[in-house]
């Protein structure tokens, strides 16, 4: 039987139960009846067939009348993960050609709990005044690539994840209500685009572009950022914001069909 897990406020049994069965199918076991099955998970063989039947009904296991196994669907729930760590690989190439157009630092980052996360950035020949790394975190709500990745999510998504944000100004022009957040993610969802001027620091501002998987599921986020002595707004939504929208479209291309 697995080992028991730690039960936070919103733990689900069921779903660990459910998980508990995908988990029961090994390399060395593909096939299992639903007495063995029963047995590795330590559920009744009537929990066991509950689970196992919902699971045929949703396409990710089969059954021949005697054995269940594992269907190819399953892959669909590792997908997520497989493609945000190939990510930075895939992607890099075509900041650095992005880099090189716009000759200002350009970014790829995830979304990871309340924060993004930067997972690949190329320097531009421009520096900029503030140093951040690969592994950095920045709050969502604050910046242009948290406004894509967050309007890649429901708007009941959306609504809880700024409900649980500490939004707190890091500038003079961060904006912390959270409706006002939430009319700027809306607007994000319906352009397909979003820019933070100077929301997170003073001096800065940055223009971001969702990276989608091959179920249109935005799983990144690219941006270029530049000191406000060399973008205006209108410039980076004029000169850089196609450039953007083209890198974005290469990195989907090459996520879907690695070389």
């Amino acid at each position: 039987m697995p080992a028991p897990v730690e039960r936070g406020e919103y733990y689900v049994q069921s779903l660990d139960r459910g998980l508990a069965v995908l988990r029961a199918f090994e390399p060395g076991s593909p096939r299992l009846t639903l007495t063995e099955v029963a047995r590795r998970t330590g559920l009744t063989r009537a929990a066991a067939r509950r689970f196992l039947h919902t699971l045929h009904d949703l396409h990710y296991v089969h059954f021949d009348g005697r054995t269940f196994g594992l269907r190819p669907r399953v892959l669909e729930l590792g997908n997520a993960y497989l493609s945000s760590i190939r990510l930075p690989d895939i992607a890099l190439p075509h900041l650095g050609a992005l880099t090189e157009k716009v000759r200002e630092t350009v970014s790829l980052t995830v979304l990871d709990g309340q924060d993004v996360l930067y997972i690949a950035r190329v320097n531009g020949v421009r520096i900029l005044s503030e140093s951040i790394a690969v592994g950095t975190r920045a709050p969502a709500y604050a910046t242009s690539t948290g406004r894509v990745l967050l309007a890649g999510r429901s708007p009941e998504e959306v609504a809880d994840h700024l409900a649980r944000a500490e939004l707190r100004s890091l500038t003079d022009a961060t904006i912390t209500d959270p409706r006002a957040l939430a009319e700027e993610i809306d607007r994000t969802r319906r352009q397909g685009w979003a820019i933070a001027d100077q929301e997170r620091f003073e001096d800065m501002r940055s223009i971001a572009a969702p990276v989608r998987d091959h179920r249109a599921s935005v799983v990144a986020a690219v941006n270029i950022s530049a000191h406000i002595t060399r973008a205006s707004v209108e410039v980076m939504r004029r000169e850089w914001l196609p450039e953007l929208l083209a890198t974005a479209s290469r990195i989907e291309a090459d996520l879907e069909h690695p070389a």
